[in-house]
């Protein structure tokens, strides 16, 4: 994915100003910055989510192998599907466990049970659950553990098998082992999935991502690869950052 000049408005607001990222296949690009400076704006520019926020606007362009996603004939659904999401807080159905995952193949028109239950399979055991929950899939996905939890909604975003992960702070609800469960999973679907993960917790982003972008007032400070951003930052404000001064 690229992202080229993109300005947005919350009706008269201003919360994102001229961003230029290029974003790599089967890499994770972690988005950082303090409360309220656009990363999560941005995150949610990737599949049109704040299309659904009344007197928003977009200025700039935003690609998917080379094709606009703001382009007048683009069908949103289709392109949700190609760029799925999790949240911050884990949001199952109130289904059973393997209705949560077949839920997208369903509404996309598969019928067939066998077929929906070995996309299950694979989804659960590519998001770590299936040892879990193999034996229980009849049940409901609320009396999961809010770590368990989370795993199902990324089983349910790789059920439409897309390109592009985008990831909303996923584990900040999270106590300090399912938080490791979901960084070891990010570090083993990037071999798959393009992933953007928007998080707070630097030492998270040191840890699983290979691109990060530091984000302040809106605008990118600064961005590249991980390993340098953090030990050779090249804008003073990236450094304060990083080190504590603010934020």
């Amino acid at each position: 994915m690229d992202v080229a000049g993109v300005d947005f408005f919350y009706g008269a607001k201003q919360a994102l100003f001229g961003i230029q990222l290029a974003v790599p296949e089967h890499c994770v690009t972690a988005l950082i910055g303090p409360s309220g400076c656009g990363k999560s704006t941005l995150l949610r520019c990737l599949n049109r989510m704040n299309d659904m926020i009344e007197g928003t606007r977009i200025e700039g362009v935003v690609t998917l192998d080379g094709h606009d996603i703001y382009a007048p004939r683009v069908d949103v659904v289709e392109l949700r599907k190609r760029v799925g999401m999790v949240f911050q807080k884990s949001n199952p159905f109130p289904k059973s466990i393997f209705e949560n995952v077949a839920y997208g193949p369903r509404v996309a028109g598969e019928r067939n049970k066998s077929r929906l239950y070995e996309i299950a399979e694979r989804c659960l055991q590519q998001a770590a659950l299936w040892n879990e929950v193999k034996d229980r899939l009849d049940e409901s996905a609320l009396a999961l553990s809010g770590g368990q939890q989370q795993r199902l909604c990324i089983a349910r975003a790789l059920a439409t098998e897309p390109q592009v992960l985008l990831m909303d702070e996923p584990a900040s609800a999270l106590d300090p082992a399912s938080t490791s469960r979901i960084e070891d999973l990010i570090f083993e679907l990037k071999d798959r999935y393009t992933i953007v993960i928007v998080t707070h917790n630097m030492q998270q982003a040191a840890r699983v991502s290979d691109q990060t972008a530091f984000f302040y007032e809106g605008a990118l400070i600064e961005a590249g690869r991980t390993t340098e951003l953090f030990t050779k930052p090249k804008k003073k404000q990236t450094e304060d950052y990083i080190t504590g001064r603010f934020g």
